[in-house]
């Protein structure tokens, strides 16, 4: 399934006219970074005793839901925006990715940080390094359920120092119908299974309600 965030069809209409070869380079894109994705994914099952293959059957990654978002900080004297920690100013708050893992491009502009211990207090957060040609992979909320928390989610936010700043989001997960339960080899009698089944479409839906407002509970005259 190919997915593409923050374009209108009109909007993807005046981009074709602007650049006549976008809509097939991002295409093609979204087909390389899949690919990369499956192949991270085969690591995972191994890292977790499993078969490398074991994420490519058609309930998961076979028939995978893979969501492409390009993002652009703006930069400059007068327009660049400038993230104050302290003031809660973030160009992206911390979060973690709700799928399965996220592929990262960025272009040489630091900003995306990380927390490796999101219990830790006070949270000490660091910088990642942009990596020329790779990708920075972020996992999932989805994993760690899936693992049994054996694998933890990225937490990660990003902080601008007005540069401009590009980077590529791609955020893959299994098909709505797979069933998310603890996998065979991270559980026992001694660590039994932390989470219950769920599949990906209503964890994904129950995520996305969590996170967002409902804006119906407004009207006129309240805020």
């Amino acid at each position: 399934m190919v997915l593409f965030t923050y374009f209108t069809c009109n909007s993807l209409i005046a981009l074709t006219e602007v650049l006549p070869k976008w809509r097939e380079v991002m295409e093609q894109y979204h087909r390389e970074a899949l690919r990369v994705a499956k192949s991270v994914a085969r690591i995972i099952a191994l890292a977790l005793n499993l078969d490398a293959d074991f994420f490519d059957r058609p309930e998961m990654l076979g028939d995978s839901i893979a969501t492409l978002r390009l993002l652009h900080y703006e930069g400059g004297q007068k327009t660049g925006q400038v993230s104050n920690p302290s003031k809660g100013v973030y160009g992206a708050g911390a979060h973690s990715d709700y799928g399965l893992i996220t592929l990262l491009a960025t272009d040489d502009v630091v900003g995306l940080q990380i927390c490796k211990d999101r219990n830790a207090q006070p949270q000490v957060w660091e910088y990642v390094a942009p990596v020329k040609g790779g990708f920075i992979v972020n996992l999932g909320d989805m994993l760690e359920r899936w693992s049994n928390s054996i694998f933890r989610s990225t937490l990660h936010r990003v902080v601008l120092d007005g540069q401009e700043r590009y980077s590529i989001a791609f955020f893959v997960e299994p098909s709505h119908d797979c069933v998310v339960e603890c996998l065979p080899t991270c559980k026992s009698e001694t660590n039994p299974p932390k989470f219950p089944p769920i599949t990906c479409s209503a964890y994904l839906s129950q995520r996305y309600k969590d996170t967002h407002a409902d804006l119906s509970t407004y009207s006129d005259g309240k805020a």
